[in-house]
Order: structure tokens, then C-alpha cells, then sequence
């Protein structure tokens, strides 16, 4: 009994913890009039969540969501390949280069994209879509090329193997053969990158600022306005995605993979 009451508690205790800060966001983002001192809002109502029909908040979203498809594109298209050749190709310094895609994450992010804006500004790209794309590729590729070489790695050489004593090529094994059983893995580090460059806020306010605005810079803005009610539907709404192709992630992730994450 006693442990029943405990796991209870302890069950309890979880969901204020997880649950707590959603409702205190559903609450906000309904709250059409809420003064102090009153503990509740004197006035509930749909007014804010209407405004995410007018362009203000539609042009980040789907600007955000542009930028994070393009992103995940361009991360696979180098991920793959390179994914590839890191896990059955080997070469001198292969450790290096997998340490390397690991040094974005490696530091606080503000330094790293405060330096990167630097240079951004030097080549003209800041404040442009372009280079918002290229600043989430830098933290974009740590998760696809770890995610894709561990995603070859758990994959069976025997049937690579046999195409190539069957005189297929590297080239056309690794089409014919290994990219298609290494499809939910794909899938895996597409919704993963997806997910990072459509919530990425630090990089895209230093780069991107002033002319280059997504849901979170969007959501920080109204907050630093005190506009509340508008931060609490923004974060509601980039929390949707989220949860849907997590749900995703954890068809598409499988645990075979998860043994092959860190080693070199």
C-alpha cells in the first residue's frame, strides 16, 4: 500500500511538473484581461488565438517552416552520403571528422553564432534567408551525420557484401542496397534536423535580425513586449509540431540504431 501511495506521488508530482507550465501557457494564451491582484483572469476569450490568422503571425510560421524544410533537405543531402562512408568506409583521421560535427555542440551556442555572425556580415549574408539556412545547417548536421552513421552502422554488411562480389560498384550497392533499408533512419534524422532549425532562436536572431523573423524570434519579441497572451499561443503553436513528429520519431528511431550513437 504503501508503495502504491508512493508511486502515486510520485506519479503526481511528474505530471505538475510536465503539465504545469502547458496549463499556465493554455491559461495566458485565453486570457483576454488579467490585472493584478486578481490570482485569475477577469476575462477569457478567443481573441488572441485569432490573431494567428492575420500575416503578422502566419509570415514567421510559414517562413519558419520554409527555412526548416530547406534546411533538412540540405542536411540529408550531405548527411547521407557522408553518413555512409563514415560508417563502412575506412579512412585516416574517420574519428576526427565525426568529432568535428560534434564541436558546434560542444560550446555555449551564443559564442559560436555570435562569431559565425561575424563572418556573416562580412559576406553579406546576414539578415537574409540564406544565411539563417546556413547557421542552422552548422547545428543541423550534428544530428544528421551522427544519426545517419550510426543508422549505416546498424545495418547487416552481408547483403552490401554480396553486391559486391557480385561486381557491383560502391556506388550503385550503396543506392540499390543500403539507402533503402536505411530509409527510417532517414526519416529519423529528417524529422530530427526538421525539428531543430523549426525551433532554433539563437542563431536566428543574431543572424537574421532584423528582416529575418520565425515563431521564436517572434515569441521572444512579444514576450520582451509583455504581449503575454501572444508568446503563450506562439509557444502552444510550436509545441504542436513538435509533439506530432515526435510521435513520429519514435516509429522511425529504432533501437537498433540508438547502439551504434557515440562510437567511433
Amino acid at each position: 500500500m504503501t508503495r502504491l501511495i508512493a508511486r502515486a506521488a510520485a506519479l503526481a508530482v511528474a505530471a505538475f511538473v510536465v503539465l504545469g507550465p502547458l496549463a499556465s501557457l493554455a491559461v495566458w494564451s485565453l486570457a483576454e484581461r488579467w490585472t493584478a491582484p486578481s490570482p485569475w483572469p477577469q476575462r477569457f476569450g478567443l481573441k488572441y488565438w485569432n490573431r494567428m490568422l492575420t500575416a503578422d503571425f502566419l509570415e514567421p510560421l510559414r517562413l519558419g517552416v520554409v527555412i526548416a524544410l530547406v534546411v533538412t533537405a540540405a542536411a540529408l543531402v550531405l548527411a547521407i552520403p557522408l553518413g555512409y562512408a563514415l560508417a563502412r568506409l575506412p579512412f585516416p583521421g574517420r574519428a576526427l571528422v565525426l568529432l568535428a560535427f560534434l564541436m558546434p555542440q560542444a560550446f555555449p551556442q551564443l559564442p559560436v553564432f555570435a562569431s559565425a555572425t561575424r563572418e556573416f556580415y562580412r559576406w553579406g549574408l546576414a539578415g537574409t534567408v540564406t544565411g539563417v539556412v546556413l547557421v542552422h545547417l552548422v547545428g543541423a548536421l550534428v544530428f544528421a551525420v551522427w544519426t545517419m552513421a550510426a543508422v549505416f552502422r546498424a545495418l547487416a554488411p552481408e547483403l552490401e557484401e554480396a553486391a559486391w562480389n557480385l561486381g557491383a560498384s560502391t556506388t550503385r550497392t550503396f543506392v540499390s542496397i543500403a539507402l533503402p533499408l536505411a530509409t527510417p533512419g532517414v526519416v529519423a534524422s529528417a524529422v530530427l534536423v526538421f525539428l531543430y532549425s523549426l525551433d532554433e532562436f539563437t542563431g536566428t536572431l543574431l543572424v537574421g535580425a532584423p528582416f529575418v523573423t520565425t515563431l521564436p524570434v517572434y515569441m521572444y519579441t512579444a514576450s520582451q513586449g509583455y504581449e503575454l497572451q501572444i508568446a503563450s499561443v506562439t509557444a502552444l503553436v510550436l509545441m504542436l509540431p513538435g509533439a506530432v513528429l515526435l510521435l513520429a520519431l519514435e516509429r522511425f528511431l529504432k533501437s537498433e540504431y540508438l547502439v551504434f550513437f557515440g562510437q567511433l
